[in-house]
């Protein structure tokens, strides 16, 4: 039902908009909420996450059959866990239809394809998401006060 598609850089405002909207980054609080985007940050931020991706960052928008962008799936490599990390993001307008779902299996195929063997996300721990990650393979690795940090081997 998804079509995974790589943002020119005039598409850029869809991140934008996903970005410094309240309710879909409300899952955020934990890192700040919403995340400024403005313009003068795009070159840069599309240099280095598609043009130059050194095979260490992956990132696409989510397409619905009526061609809407719905949300994106990222993932990177993290200095600090030595491995990659997940973002899974569905526009809060398009949430509850089954897309972040979807998008997260298509995350892993990507990944998997891109010889990738382990996935990691760091989720707050009040983020209802933690439960979809684990109903598609991820275990818990480590949980505090703050995170559940779950993990998929390929």
């Amino acid at each position: 039902m998804l079509s995974l598609y790589t943002p020119k850089y005039e598409d850029l405002w869809f991140k934008k908009t996903m970005m410094e909207d309240e309710e879909t980054m409300s899952y955020n609080h934990t890192w700040g909420g919403t995340v400024p985007f403005p313009k003068k940050k795009w070159q840069g931020w599309y240099d280095h996450w598609i043009v130059n991706h050194e095979n260490r960052r992956f990132y696409r928008y989510l397409k619905n059959e009526e061609g809407e962008l719905v949300g994106e799936i990222a993932y990177r490599f993290d200095d600090i866990l030595r491995g990659f990390v997940t973002d899974v993001i569905i526009h809060a307008k398009y949430r509850g239809r089954g897309y972040g779902s979807e998008g997260l299996d298509m995350l892993c195929q990507s990944a998997k394809e891109n010889g990738i063997e382990i996935l990691f996300d760091d989720i707050a721990i009040d983020n209802p998401s933690v439960e979809m990650f684990l109903r598609h393979g991820f275990t818990e690795e480590t949980r505090t006060e703050q995170i559940v940090l779950v993990k998929k081997e390929l």
